[in-house]
């Protein structure tokens, strides 16, 4: 009854104080609570906390006491700020945003629960950074910094509250540290002032007020107040005594009189002396604030609340409120909400979504990466799952769609789809493979670096996963997700994570979809690890998983949170679930249940309470009672420590949704899993459409619903983002895949479903991930579910992406931002330089003056030709792709076009085309505009350069057809390349003639002149607002000697004699036409550029040393570019070398006038001048000699007087005459340089021709733009050509005369697919890091480092007995194997042997002198085996022999050169060879026997001994290929092994006889000295290049090395050479077995690793079949880049990177042993020169990547 009585008497006060102002509204007294406590929230205790801070989240019952509080009359909550906590570091500028955010939330609550914050500035502690640096507030610069605060808090909060106070309590500010003085209080009041003027000018509303807070008996303060314009009221702490409430009342009058009758306001009023049942003072009370002498506008009400003892009705309040709030109130409400949506309702949304929404699609490690070995990666549970065939079709994850190797690859698909966030996983096992952190991969930790950088480099935020499911196996094996001592592990992970990555990535999810691992992994057991365990398991891996993420939450939060911004988040999976039959309350509450044993498993901790939900707690303490003998759950509990670190650990709800269900009640009994202990049981709507999994089922409306739900169930207190971090469908890997009509329904249902919730439902969802980029592995399903945005072509070794249909329109949602088409009414072309407008030139001479190029290039070395420039373009070069329309459009007969000459003629029989092709629909651009703009877009191209369809534009040529449908096409190009910031380059004619211009001539007429101009202008009109950039036409002197001379390409006119000078007649004047149309008409409003695209292919002088060759090239130039360049570009006409040759040959020919026609003096005017830059087209570059042509019949061709051939040591392509001579690039820019007068020169098409078959991986197309594109680069850095721009083919398309039989784009396109699907080859990719780079930056590889060897370091120079010695018959010495070879006719080149050879063995001082010239330290030379053993055997010891190699080792020891010994270098005895040298086992004692000789005469003055040379070369020259002695090559399947087998074993045997016999006493070094090559992957973004990599350097030598220095052959080699055994039929492997004897005694036969190493190759794999062959085994074939510079032997390029790469190799497989290089050199052929300056750069290249790998190393 007293507490009635007591809640009646505020009531009553809150009205008679409000009636007593003479205020009408009740509201305007202010009753005051707050603020929270923290860390726990005590409502109504004696006991008070610190205020809440925000350091954690908001408490989760916080709603439910701002109800009570407002159902008591309180109107306004105390919200203190902590300056601490929102501004660590004391800046403005560094503000800690989860922190604002909970403020922000904060507030809202407050006014959605009918409270008005009021907000106190200052409560609390000054920045511990700021107190240390400034001191006190007696600081300028700390009131300074405050007033920063200060405006920071009021922009942030302003908006969300009235009403302000500074300081909470001035007399503790002014008393902190010191005595207060009068200077202070006048700098706090004065920077009061500051606050209060900046608050009422950002917030001049009614209603708005700001106070300083101060104790009501601060008379000092109180008198500065007086009149004050500084406050809106007095904010004063009062305390109030029941036994003397007058006291009370002559405070207030004094405060009032203090201050000038200032509003008080009794923020914070402390009652005592109080009893319940003293009813008068309270009425005292009441009666003073009530006064009508006092303006008092509001009183704390708090502590009278505490006094009332009001705690025990909150807590009963509290129970009552939590019956209402629980589960069934949000969930029944969504219900509701649902079931009065009309059908609208369910139709797409056409709005946009908000701006700056995030749009992403996704992929996880195991799905896509691949690479499950590759850089040290550890075993994860999917490896072993996938290994174990518990996977679809015993499907694996090994190389999945090859992520690993392709970053490119994925980042161009993400830039064509437009998203601007990717979310990836982190495979844990790449970067702890044991899942331990002492475990580091430094290659797996980089793969994420370069993904990250890459992601960013393209404008596209990365969100990373830091666990989605495959863990490291290692750990499993201790118990996975059951252990906890996992919780450590991962924390250590995601700690790692942070540190390395933070600085990118701002947004992270601990776990994605942990649902499914607890469920599917360790219930039921069909994912990894496949533990089937619903009992114990799976509830204990749910618990160590919310703890790990609660912990990896906290590591960031406490570490990195302040230096990085990000936010860390859980990615939860959920299904919605409805009532299966809604008017059945039990079946709701079922559906209740469904979701908590779901979502609320994982979300009801992190986002609630710490604790798991009540019903799930409920139902598996039920099952226990009814089960108590067979419990099917065993729930673990957290310790309160636990719940209060795991709750509000998420920054963000990430979702990943994808189906719902419709729930039945239903009786579980004791059946474990959810559905039993749930008490439930799910199904489909058989109506839902279906897809390929048979658990997702297309339910858009669920996800809004769920959104609503997850809004109302676990953001209503700390209401952070929604993020859609998953949602996707599968289909099948079978039918057509490309065009995945169900995707693309469901995308857009279930976007337009989040974009409801936004818009009409306010639900904060900032993120809508679609599932998944690429197709993948997809767990237990393998690859027969396929959830990409792009197909995976997993049966193709390179793993191509090529766009479904689901791709595009999910672009075009993006580019829309939603369902809106954004429209842009004007749009503006790229600003290109205008170029220097060109003058007129003089005529070239016969021979012109740009022959000096010819004199300047050809001459040119072969090392100084292909010397590869590193450099960059300008920055305002224009990187491009082209097209034409012929080519590419299709739509031939659609919306009006008219008919083109190559259409009549592609479509009637016999059209010459191969395979009657047509391009009816070529590319189908027309129809597939926006799969252009994706490539284009993904590309980051800055030009497109396409030409227009005449006939489409005016059907019949003329300006009265004009069809606007093709001119809305062509609209639409340019408008979307522009939005994409593309420049569109327009080429107005390329070859398609209407066929109703053709009808009347064609362009033998000279009305096509004004026609084409009509064309033209109408164009410029139409298009140059914002075309900037046109060529009139493309290559006319290919149209005119094709097209009219011989025939080959429409209108296959056959009149070579004058058609083609008839033609090229009326082209130019046409262009010239158009030209000044365009500079009288529209150059000064639009400022573009004009020009014309011509074909200029390069010709070399057959030989540069006759005068007429010189001239017949220059000749060619001019019959081929000059013929429309010198009377554009010179004097209007055309070149004089081309005059005078035709009109003699007409002159011969009886003709009365040159068959070339003349321009008039106004037709040279006219023409000369009239193009703004030159563009040209290039391809090839052949010879040219001169020749006395026929002169009959009259032919353009047989007016040259010269015949081209090929350049046959340059690279072939399909087509012939066509080679890729890259060196021509440079000296075509030269040649235009010279004879134009200096242009600005853009390249508007360069490619090659690939056949078909290749698609995707076409090495060639690369080759040609790393070679070409450099030449243009050295023509640009070295020569001063003004280059300014690159174009290359965007896609395979129609290609004229050769149909579809080749490609020259960088994307494929698949013209038997009737959707033509486009997918990028590897060449695309290159091409973008090319134009990324802008050229060839220096790379690494290449640069020089400075520094010295160790002075130990061994210089040394080598030769080999048998390449040296000669004397082959002297004093004994016995025949080899080599002399034989040598003797045997076919064997050796030009017939030459080594009888002789540089007879070294009588030459020996000469050799001495040399070394010493040199000035090595050490000299390596073999032993001749048959000179000391002429048999082989120790029958004989020819002393001659061993006293020659004695005086040898006395000579050198005498120049104080060291000897370095090889015991075999090739030239067995052939003796031995007559029976059956290395195949015959006994030789392995006949070589110890052999190497005891040496080691008994020779090995006191020997420190350093190899006991072979080159095994590989002995086996695979000698034994499989015959090149070598002995020159076998019939046994290729089973010899090489027989022989390497031996020699193994040969060579530990003289190991063993050095180190048991010799090493104590003589102290040297044994070894054996390998080979190899470094190997690179032919295509850098293929696994399976990778593997063949290896496999190339395993082959040679791991073959060697894995034996000796581990014991026996390397798991790879044995595994190749038995697969393919087995494959071939046989039954075991054909590569021998040592025995446990045989690997004992060969494992450590090493003392330094010996190295030979010339060069590097490319590998890539080749399917050999069942061959059974050596070369089979290692199924590989190499190759070498085209850029890497040759020598005297074929086989040998200049490679340095390869010799580091290699050392290291070696260092990382075989535990760094010290190395010897033991031979490096280079050849070289032809004229003898000894100024070698191929071999001194070798050598400096080389011997710099030696110094680099010892560094590197120490």
């Amino acid at each position: 009854m007293q507490k009635l009585l007591w809640l009646g008497c505020l009531y009553f006060l809150c009205i008679l104080g409000s009636q007593g102002r003479g205020v009408k509204r009740q509201d305007d007294f202010v009753l005051l609570a707050g603020p929270l406590a923290q860390p726990e929230l005590k409502t109504f205790s004696n006991g008070e906390h610190a205020a809440f801070d925000c350091s954690h989240p908001i408490p989760a019952n916080s709603k439910l006491y701002f109800e009570y509080l407002r159902s008591k009359g309180v109107t306004h909550f105390k919200v203190p700020l902590s300056w601490v906590q929102l501004l660590p570091t004391g800046l403005s500028s560094e503000p800690q945003p989860g922190v604002v955010r909970c403020y922000q939330t904060l507030l809202k609550q407050l006014l959605e629960e009918g409270l008005q914050p009021l907000v106190i500035l200052h409560g609390s502690d000054v920045p511990e950074s700021l107190r240390s640096r400034y001191g006190g507030w007696e600081s300028q610069w700390l009131l300074e910094m405050f007033q920063q605060y200060a405006e920071f808090a009021l922009k942030e909060f302003g908006p969300l509250a009235q009403s302000w106070v500074t300081f909470s309590d001035l007399d503790e500010v002014l008393h902190a540290g010191q005595a207060a003085g009068d200077h202070r209080l006048q700098n706090i009041l004065q920077l009061n002032k500051k606050i209060y003027q900046f608050y009422h000018h950002n917030f001049p509303e009614i209603g708005r007020r700001l106070s300083i807070g101060l104790k009501g008996r601060d008379e000092a303060v109180l008198s500065q107040l007086k009149g004050s314009t500084t406050v809106d009221f007095l904010s004063v702490d009062m305390d109030y005594s029941c036994a003397s409430s007058a006291n009370f009342a002559q405070e207030l009058k004094n405060l009032q009189i203090s201050t000038g009758n200032l509003p008080i306001l009794i923020q914070r009023l402390t009652v005592h002396d109080c009893s319940y049942n003293e009813q008068e003072p309270l009425r005292n009370l009441m009666n003073v604030l009530h006064s009508h002498d006092l303006n008092i506008i509001g009183c704390d009400m708090k502590d009278v609340l505490v006094q009332q003892e009001m705690h025990g009705a909150v807590v009963s309040g509290g129970k009552h409120f939590k019956r209402l709030t629980r589960l069934g109130s949000s969930y029944q409400k969504i219900l509701h909400e649902s079931a009065a949506k009309s059908t609208e309702d369910r139709d797409v949304l056409t709005k946009a979504f908000p701006v700056g929404f995030q749009w992403a699609t996704s992929t996880e490690s195991f799905k896509v990466e691949g690479a499950w070995a590759a850089d040290g990666k550890g075993e994860t549970i999917w490896d072993r799952f996938g290994h174990e065939n518990q996977a679809f079709n015993n499907h694996n994850a090994d190389t999945a769609a090859d992520s690993y190797r392709k970053v490119d690859i994925d980042v161009y698909l993400l830039r064509g789809l437009g998203v601007n966030t990717y979310q990836f996983s982190i495979s844990w096992a790449r970067i702890f493979p044991s899942g331990h952190k002492d475990s580091l991969s430094e290659e797996g930790a980089l793969y994420y670096d370069n993904l990250i950088d890459a992601l960013i480099e393209s404008g596209i935020q990365p969100v990373v996963t830091l666990y989605h499911w495959d863990l490291p196996q290692a750990l499993q094996d201790d118990g996975g997700w059951t252990n906890p001592s996992i919780v450590t592990a991962y924390m250590d992970y995601a700690a790692f994570c942070f540190h390395r990555y933070g600085n990118r990535v701002k947004s992270w999810n601990t776990f994605s979809s942990p649902w499914v691992v607890s469920h599917a992994g360790y219930g039921t057991g069909v994912h990894a690890p496949g533990i089937k365990d619903y009992v114990t398991a799976s509830y204990q891996v749910t618990h160590n998983i919310v703890k790990s993420h609660a912990e990896a939450w906290h590591v960031y939060n406490d570490n990195y949170r302040t230096t990085q911004g990000g936010k860390v988040g859980i990615a939860l999976n959920s299904d919605w679930a409805e009532p299966a039959d809604a008017e059945k309350p039990e079946d709701k509450e079922a559906a209740e249940r469904y979701l908590q044993f779901m979502l609320g498993w994982f979300a009801h901790p992190i986002f609630i309470d710490g604790d798991y939900p009540e019903v799930l707690k409920t139902q598996i303490a039920n099952k226990a009672k009814e089960c108590p003998s067979s419990a099917p759950a065993v729930l673990p509990t957290f310790t309160d420590e636990e719940k209060s670190r795991i709750k509000g650990t998420s920054d963000f709800f990430g979702l990943n949704h994808y189906t719902s269900r419709l729930v039945s009640s239903s009786v579980g009994g004791c059946t474990p899993g959810p559905e039993g202990v749930g008490d439930f049981q799910a199904k489909v709507d058989p109506s839902w459409p279906a897809t390929a999994s048979d658990w997702i089922y297309s339910m858009p409306t669920g996800l809004r619903s769920l959104l609503n739900y997850i809004k109302s169930e676990y953001l209503a207190v700390n209401n952070v983002p929604i993020y859609i971090t998953g949602n996707g469908m599968p289909t099948d890997d079978s039918g057509d895949t490309l065009n995945d009509v169900s995707r693309i329904q469901y995308m857009t249902g279930y976007i337009s479903e989040a974009l409801k919730a936004i818009e009409l439902d306010k639900v904060d969802v900032q993120r809508f991930t679609v599932q998944s980029l690429v197709d993948g592995f997809e767990g237990n399903k393998g690859y027969s579910e396929r959830f990409g945005l792009h197909q995976v072509n997993f049966e193709d070794g390179y793993r191509p992406r090529t766009p479904k249909q689901s791709a595009y329109l999910f672009a075009q949602i993006i580019e829309q931002n939603g369902f809106v088409s954004s429209k842009q009414d004007h749009f503006e072309g790229v600003k290109i330089s205008p170029p220097r407008r060109s003058t007129p030139l003089p005529p070239s001479e016969v021979p012109s003056a740009s022959k000096s190029v010819w004199e300047k290039f050809t001459p040119q070395k072969r090392l100084d030709r292909q010397m590869y420039h590193y450099g960059n373009f300008s920055q305002d070069f224009l990187w491009g792709v082209s097209s034409s329309a012929y080519q590419i459009e299709g739509g031939y007969n659609q919306d009006g076009k008219g008919q083109s000459v190559w259409d009549v003629v592609s479509n009637n029989p016999g059209s010459g085309i191969p395979e009657d092709v047509n391009g009816n629909v070529a590319c189908d651009s027309y129809n597939r505009l926006d799969e252009d703009l994706y490539m284009l877009q993904a590309l980051k191209v800055k030009t497109y350069r396409f030409s227009l369809s005449w006939s489409r534009i005016f059907p019949n040529g003329r300006l009265a057809s004009l069809n606007q449908k093709g001119v809305d096409y062509y609209n639409r190009l340019i408008n979307g390349l522009l939005a994409r910031k593309i420049t569109p380059m327009v080429t107005i004619y390329h070859w398609d003639l209407p066929q109703a211009l053709q009808d009347i001539g064609g362009w033998q007429n000279v009305e096509m002149i004004s026609i084409f101009n009509d064309y033209c202008d109408f164009c410029f009109a139409t298009f140059g607002d914002r075309v900037k950039f046109w060529m009139t036409m493309n290559d006319p002197q290919g149209l005119a000697w094709l097209g009219y001379g011989i025939g080959r390409i429409p209108p296959k006119i056959t009149e070579p004699g004058t058609a083609p000078y008839q033609v090229a007649h009326n082209l130019i004047k046409a262009h010239a036409t158009a030209y000044h149309t365009y500079d009288d008409k529209y150059r000064a409003s639009q400022g573009g550029m004009v020009s014309i695209a011509l074909n200029a292919e390069w010709v070399e002088p057959k030989d540069i040393n006759v005068p007429r060759d010189l001239v017949a090239a220059d000749r060619a130039m001019q019959f081929n570019v000059g013929w429309f360049a010198h009377p554009i570009f010179k004097n209007g006409d055309y070149p004089e070398a081309m005059k005078a040759q035709v009109l003699v040959k007409s002159e011969f020919q009886g003709l009365s006038q040159s068959r070339l026609p003349s321009f008039t003096e106004e037709e040279k005017n006219l023409i000369k001048g009239t193009a703004d830059m030159f563009c040209v087209n290039h391809y090839t570059t052949r010879l040219v000699t001169h020749v006395t042509a026929a002169f009959s019949p009259a032919s353009y061709l047989s007016d040259w007087d010269y015949v081209e051939e090929e350049i046959i040591d340059q690279p072939t392509t399909p087509i012939g005459f066509t080679r890729a001579v890259s060196f021509g690039m440079r000296r075509l820019l030269n040649w235009i340089k010279e004879e134009y007068g200096d242009p600005d020169i853009y390249i508007t098409e360069n490619s090659v021709a690939t056949p078909r078959e290749w698609a995707f991986d076409e090495i060639d197309r690369v080759f040609l733009h790393k070679t070409y594109i450099d030449e243009a680069l050295k023509a640009y850095e070295l020569d001063g050509v003004k280059v300014k721009g690159y174009a290359t083919y965007l896609m395979d398309s129609f290609q004229y005369l050769y149909g579809y039989l080749f490609g020259f784009g960088l994307h494929h396109v698949d013209f038997n697919n009737p959707n033509r699907p486009r997918t990028p080859k590897f060449s695309a990719h290159f091409y973008y890091n090319v134009m990324r780079d802008n050229g060839f930056p220096l790379p690494e590889d290449e640069k020089m480092i400075y520094g010295e060897f160790k002075k130990d370091f061994i210089w040394s120079s080598a030769t080999a007995s048998y390449q040296i010695e000669g004397a082959w018959r002297e004093d004994g010495k016995g025949l080899s194997i080599w002399d034989k070879f040598t003797h045997t006719p076919g064997k050796i080149s030009e017939h030459d042997t080594g009888d002789v050879a540089c007879n070294s063995y009588n030459k020996m001082e000469d050799d001495i002198a040399a070394l010493k010239t040199v000035n090595v330290s050490h000299y390596r030379f073999s032993i001749s085996w048959p000179r000391i053993l002429p048999d082989g055997t120790t029958k004989y010891i020819n002393q001659a022999g061993l006293n020659y190699y004695k005086k040898l080792l006395d000579s050198l020891i005498a120049a104080n050169i060291e000897p370095q010994v090889t015991l075999y270098h090739w030239d067995l005895p052939q003796a031995l060879q007559d029976v059956g040298g290395w195949e015959n086992e006994t030789i392995i004692e006949r070589f110890k026997e052999y190497a005891d000789v040496l080691f008994e005469n020779l090995g006191p003055k020997v420190k350093l001994w190899i006991t072979f040379n080159e095994p590989f070369v002995i086996t695979v020259l000698g034994h499989v290929q015959g090149a070598h002695a002995p020159g076998l090559n019939d046994r290729p399947d089973t010899l090489p092994y027989i022989v390497g087998h031996n020699i193994i074993k040969s060579h530990a045997e003289a190991w063993h006889v050095y180190n048991d016999k010799y090493r104590a006493s003589q102290g040297g070094l044994v070894s054996i000295t390998v080979n190899s090559d470094w190997a690179e992957p032919r295509n850098p973004y293929k696994q399976e290049d990778y593997e063949a990599a290896r496999n190339v350097v395993e082959f040679y030598l791991g073959w060697w090395a894995h034996p000796i220095f581990n014991g026996d052959y390397s798991p790879l080699v044995k595994k190749s050479v038995l697969d393919q055994s087995l494959a071939g039929g046989l039954t075991k492997s054909r590569l021998p077995e040592f025995t446990p004897e045989e690997i004992k005694r060969i494992n450590g036969t090493y003392d330094y690793f010996g190295l030979n190493h010339y060069c590097s190759v490319l590998a890539f794999p080749v399917d050999f079949g069942t061959t059974q062959h050596f070369e089979a085994d290692r199924g590989v074939v190499v190759i070498s880049d085209r850029t890497w510079l040759e020598t005297g032997s074929v086989w040998l390029r200049m490679t340095p990177f390869g010799l580091r790469r290699l050392l290291k190799f070696i260092k990382d497989e075989y535990r760094n042993p010290p190395i010897i290089i033991t031979e490096n050199g280079v050849s070289e052929n032809g004229p003898v020169d000894l100024n070698d300056v191929h071999r001194k750069y070798y050598y400096e290249k080389y011997i710099n990547q030696v110094l680099k790998g010892i560094k590197t190393t120490s």
